[in-house]
């Protein structure tokens, strides 16, 4: 990744700040995005050469201006890896039709907008890489943890990784993402306290645990990286298993 211009969105926590700092650690220079500026300004200090950007995803204007920073500060945009995320824990009879919204507005919408104006810097360029951070959530059902839009959302994010893949696979432009299935992060903060939620996911899961922090690193940098060259509208499951049953 040595040289390469990527932007992280969500960057401020959980996998977005996990992600910043393999990318950066690879040799990219990373620019991060996400609402909570303070937590980016730390970053930005602590890794050399990054830019912290003010960005919330729901906002196609400020999409379009996290690109615009991006190539006025480089260039050009190499790699985009939509991060942000958000979820809603209840049954779908119980869940509102405004915090669906705002859960596909995030997740779905967020992962649009960037995508297009990162897409649109990168036909220009004729070449770039998109990575979506979609989830096992939108390859299978759960019923047990129920999230009717986290799972609509992420199911969207699935299709639409493969149709922007499709349209844009003749002009050097790769579209993949990644399918996570439970690792340790803000959002999942209560499964993982040691209690009945992760006895569940080590019952759940064939390899009878959740994913540990590091073990997204080696599928986001193949898939960021030219080790991936020939490989696009694919969608990697990181779930130790739990698709595969």
């Amino acid at each position: 990744m040595t040289g390469r211009v990527v932007i992280v969105t969500g960057a401020s926590s959980g996998f977005g700040e996990r992600f910043t700092r393999v990318l950066h650690e690879a040799g990219a220079s990373v620019v991060m995005a996400a609402r909570r500026v303070d937590r980016l300004r730390a970053l930005e200090e602590e890794l050399n050469g990054s830019l912290a950007v003010a960005c919330d995803v729901t906002s196609d204007e400020q999409c379009r201006d996290l690109v615009e920073a991006t190539v006025a500060r480089h260039g050009r945009v190499d790699v985009l890896v939509n991060n942000a995320g958000t979820s809603n824990i209840a049954p779908v009879a119980e869940e509102t039709a405004e915090q669906f919204r705002h859960v596909v507005d995030v997740n779905l919408m967020g992962t649009y907008s960037t995508s297009r104006y990162a897409g649109l810097q990168m036909l220009e360029q004729g070449h770039g890489v998109i990575v979506n951070i979609a989830s096992i959530v939108g390859m299978v059902g759960l019923g047990r943890m129920p999230q009717g839009s986290y799972a609509a959302s992420k199911a969207a994010v699935v299709n639409l990784t493969r149709e922007m893949a499709a349209q844009w696979a003749r002009k050097g432009v790769r579209v993949n993402a990644i399918a996570p299935a439970f690792f340790p992060t803000e959002l999942t903060s209560e499964l993982f306290d040691g209690g009945s939620g992760e006895a569940w996911v080590a019952k759940m899961t064939p390899m009878g645990r959740g994913g540990a922090a590091h073990e997204l690193d080696g599928a986001l940098l193949y898939l960021a990286s030219d080790a991936s060259s020939y490989v696009t509208g694919t969608v990697l499951p990181v779930d130790g298993g739990w698709t595969a049953v």
